[in-house]
């Protein structure tokens, strides 16, 4: 059957019947598909509203992939097509919430809010998605936007949610109207589209970039596209008409700026073009000419543009560009790039590295440069890097909000390839370390790295780390040595988290215990065990077994020492059950039930299981009431009369002193609550012989159990209890209640400044050794299979400018999160000499000047920097255009996102260094 032909008879414009969820669920899901295969720029998709989407999805399951945020806990991604059978169906379709008011677009369609976040406030469906929709349920406005293509080098496509809006003055009158077109139109597009609204013969009109209400360039009619043009969001437009039709000027006043350049220096050091900008022809003509004996000495010009006090320019906000503003406002306060890129550096452009961008990203980033260090404070409007971008970025195209240390290893890793010295990079084949030592490998491997890439980025912000990978197998030991532009630390609690687990004494020699141990998020469970055994004290010839109890049955066991902890939920209940080591044969399970008079006599379980081990050869119903008797011991009432205890607290005794000497926490021996061999025998005066049932695995059929019995030889005994009036006088079943959930959720407190975590912590984190997640399994040369080998990694070489990247943020299908924590980070003698394991005799001593910041939530956030000027010792702080001084102390808060510090050499160091940098060695 065809898609048209199962759509039942229409009436009116609407179906008759409504479809069954199913198969608007089918219908939507095939089309999507088609949508995905037939990729085009120009198609059509539509904005829907996700708060009327979520309620659709709610009714018909998840379609093809597309899942909306609002839908997300109720769908089970192991299920195949999941509704809710109580789901009602929508009504029509309503995009009021997402459309905004008052739009004045001249002929031009809706507008939806701006800073909307896709999957969270909206969805995007195919057109053929859209009219189906729009059949069943009517509703709307219809909110059409059209796939793109963005990039250079790599074409990515995209749907333009957001067109360009560009604010048109009329010359004649003043009169200021607001267009909309896509940043991919072209001029001669805009010129139809404004004449047409304002009934003007094209060959009269002439339109301005008119970019602060300046007169910038005249657009002249041609193919550029308004990005190429660098039309930003709602930045104003001139229409001047001309009565006779006469612009002379023709296309030469389309290159010809109305303003002079913010410096007479252009990029690169070569000849500044009328349009300031150095075109690649120049450079050609530039290099070894007479022009560079007229430049001044790096050193003179550097002093210059100190001397007028520059680099306290601020940057234009282009419309969610302060991610894009902050960045840059570290890196121009690098004072190696500084002083880079205020002098000829044209001789290190490549222009042949397929993996640059063919010296633009240096160009314009060197242009942007020293606009910002001329004199004068001035906002600049990065417009011209910003288009370089998008061509060459298309992730940072657009006008959402990004992430600054995202677009900062952009930065660095393109001005690396564009400034790279390395023409022809030549195959090497990397050799595996086979156990020699760590300095032969580490210079081999940075002698490669530099074969390939030579730069100034390579130069002062490339450093080198110890990549230690074990097999957990086979033992291989894996070692390579890496280069890094940044380092990425994780917030400790990003990388820990805290799992309460309930010790059992299998042995009956104490009461169950809870205990909150700290582990690696993405460690496995025997991280588990060793962090319970030293919390609860275990002997040596002690072991424990852990399980997950759901519905009073041991729901599993977690007996693989490599299974990772992702898999044991917050809302589990995880006990761990305390045995001795040595010979096991048969595991042995108590489940507990009670009698459910209300309704009629039915067995219920109820509890904790008890587990142990037997190793009797032959087993009879007498070694099953032993073994209960011991390990209910320690729930014996003080008087066979007491039906209760005082004092319970999460579920659990809360003891006096004397008996908390025993069972804390802190103490290696177990409480004896013996209190005569007959009884720990299980045989003491009084006991009469349990209700037990052996059962099978699915707990359905049941069979008494005597003393005398006989049981079937097995690796797993599972008995029912059933408890009676007499088991409940001498025993207190309340310790088998309540258990604790791994990690209760809601009572967390957020940590104070007080309260802070060191930077230092956060390094110890990167460096502490951990298991590979599921996702990323290491392929190991021995086993020939992918393994989850532990990793560790070690500083070895450390570069002048060190780069922290600090995570604040997480992401996932189901969760996206921003952790607030303070961060406490030296401003002066960040020491990391212990921390580099070469032992080349140096110190490792930095100074902090950039900060990037971020404040706020996710999607909704905004960046600044805090910057130091290069030789005067003051902080200033950098929010867009807007730039003021600070005191230092002002500098430290929770919204530090990326720290530069740069390395403070002695003199002696500095002088040694450089008689052996031209070897490449350290």
């Amino acid at each position: 059957m065809t898609i048209a032909d199962s759509v039942f008879p229409m009436d009116n414009g609407g179906s008759c019947v409504p479809l069954p969820p199913e198969e608007e669920n089918r219908i939507v899901s095939e089309l999507i598909k088609e949508s995905e295969l037939n990729l085009r720029e120009g198609n059509l998709y539509y904005v829907i509203s996700n708060r009327w989407f979520s309620s659709w999805q709610g009714y018909v399951g998840d379609c093809g992939g597309m899942l909306s945020t609002g839908e997300q806990s109720s769908i089970d991604q192991n299920a195949g097509v999941v509704h809710s059978e109580n789901a009602d169906r929508p009504g029509p379709i309503d995009n009021s919430d997402i459309v905004s008011n008052g739009n004045n677009y001249e002929g031009n369609d809706l507008d939806i809010h701006r800073m909307l976040v896709e999957g969270t406030d909206y969805v995007l469906v195919p057109q053929k998605v859209w009219e189906r929709l729009s059949e069943w349920y009517k509703g709307g406005p219809a909110l059409p936007r059209r796939l793109i293509s963005q990039g250079a080098a790599q074409k990515q496509y995209s749907v333009e949610v957001y067109p360009l809006i560009l604010k048109l003055t009329d010359a004649r009158d003043n009169s200021v109207s607001t267009v909309k077109l896509s940043k991919k139109a072209n001029i001669r597009e805009l010129y139809e589209l404004v004449c047409k609204i304002k009934g003007v013969e094209q060959k009269k009109a002439c339109i301005w970039d008119y970019f602060n209400l300046n007169k910038h360039t005249m657009l002249a009619v041609s193919d550029q596209t308004l990005e190429e043009a660098n039309l930003v969001m709602d930045q104003d437009i001139l229409l001047e008409v001309s009565l006779d039709g006469d612009h002379s000027l023709g296309n030469e006043l389309a290159l010809v700026p109305l303003e002079p350049p913010r410096s007479s220096m252009s990029i690169a050091g070569g000849p500044t073009l009328s349009n300031g900008h150095a075109s690649v022809s120049s450079f050609n003509s530039y290099q070894g000419s007479s022009v560079s004996s007229s430049l001044t000495t790096v050193d003179d010009k550097y002093d210059n543009y100190r001397g007028e006090r520059g680099g306290l320019a601020g940057l234009q906000n282009l419309g969610n560009t302060c991610f894009m503003n902050s960045s840059i406002q570290c890196l121009v306060h690098t004072p190696p790039l500084v002083e880079y890129f205020l002098q000829d550096y044209s001789e290190d452009i490549n222009m042949d590295n397929p993996l640059g961008m063919r010296g633009e990203l240096a160009l314009a980033f060197g242009d942007l440069l020293r606009k910002l260090w001329s004199a004068g404070r001035t906002a600049v409007a990065p417009r011209a890097f910003k288009g370089k971008l998008a061509r060459f970025a298309p992730q940072f195209s657009g006008y959402n909000q990004h992430d600054s240390q995202e677009l900062l290893a952009f930065l660095l890793d393109g001005l690396h390839e564009d400034l790279n010295r390395v023409k022809q990079k030549p195959y090497i084949e990397m050799k595996d370390s086979d156990g020699r030592p760590d300095e032969e490998i580490a210079y081999e491997c940075w002698k490669n790295h530099m074969a390939r890439n030579d730069s100034l980025i390579v130069d002062v912000c490339q450093g080198q780390y110890k990549s230690t990978l074990v097999c957990p197998v086979c033992g291989k030991i894996s070692i390579t040595f890496d280069p890094f532009m940044y380092l990425s630390l994780p917030l400790p609690s990003t990388v820990t988290r805290s799992m309460t687990v309930t010790v059992f004494y299998s042995d009956g020699s104490g009461l169950p215990m809870p205990y909150t141990v700290t582990v690696l998020k993405h460690g496995c469970c025997r991280d588990l065990s060793n962090a319970l055994a030293a919390a609860c004290c275990l002997k040596s010839d002690e072991m424990l077994l852990l399980a997950e109890v759901y519905e009073h049955k041991i729901y599993r066991y977690l007996e693989t020492p490599l299974e990772p902890l992702a898999s044991i939920k917050d809302d589990e209940h995880i006990v761990a059950y305390r045995l001795k080591s040595g010979a096991r044969k048969t595991k042995l399970e108590i489940m507990h039930r009670w009698l459910d008079n209300v309704k009629g006599g039915e067995r219920k379980l109820f509890g904790t299981p008890l587990v142990t081990y037997l190793v009797e050869d032959t087993l009879y119903g007498a070694n099953i009431e032993t073994s209960v008797h011991k390990m209910l011991l320690p729930l014996r009432r003080a008087s066979a009369s007491t039906k209760s205890h005082d004092g319970k607290e999460n579920g659990f005794v809360s003891v006096d002193t004397d008996e908390k000497s025993h069972i804390s926490n802190t103490q290696c021996e177990p409480s004896n609550l013996t209190t005569t061999s007959t009884e720990q025998d299980g045989t003491a005066c009084g006991d009469s012989s349990f209700q037990l049932f052996v059962t099978n695995s699915s707990g359905l059929g049941c069979e008494p159990i005597e003393k005398d019995s006989l049981l079937k030889q097995s690796q797993h005994i599972r008995v029912f209890l059933d408890w009676t009036d007499k088991e409940h006088d001498l025993y207190d079943a309340n310790y088998l209640r309540d258990l604790p959930e791994v990690h209760k959720t809601g009572f967390t407190v957020k940590k104070t400044r007080q309260e802070a975590i060191s930077l230092f912590s956060c390094l110890e984190a990167f460096l502490t050794e951990e298991p590979l997640g599921p996702d990323d399994m290491w392929y190991c040369p021995r086993c020939k299979e992918h393994r989850q080998a532990t990793k560790k990694l070690d500083l070895w070489k450390l570069p002048e400018i060190l780069v922290f990247h600090l995570k604040r943020f997480s992401y996932s299908r189901y969760l996206k999160n921003k952790l607030d924590t303070f961060v406490n980070f030296p401003i002066h003698n960040l020491d990391l000499t212990k921390y580099v394991i070469s032992k080349d005799g140096q110190s490792y001593m930095y100074e902090l000047y950039a900060i990037s910041n971020h404040y706020g939530g996710l999607g909704g956030g905004h960046y600044t920097a805090y910057a130091k000027l290069i030789d005067d010792n003051k902080w200033y702080h950098f929010d867009d255009s807007h730039v003021s001084p600070v005191t230092e102390a002002e500098i430290k808060s929770s919204a530090a996102y990326v720290l530069f510090y740069q390395r403070v050499r002695s003199k002696p160091q500095m002088e040694g260094e450089a008689s052996v940098a031209h070897t490449g060695s350290f």
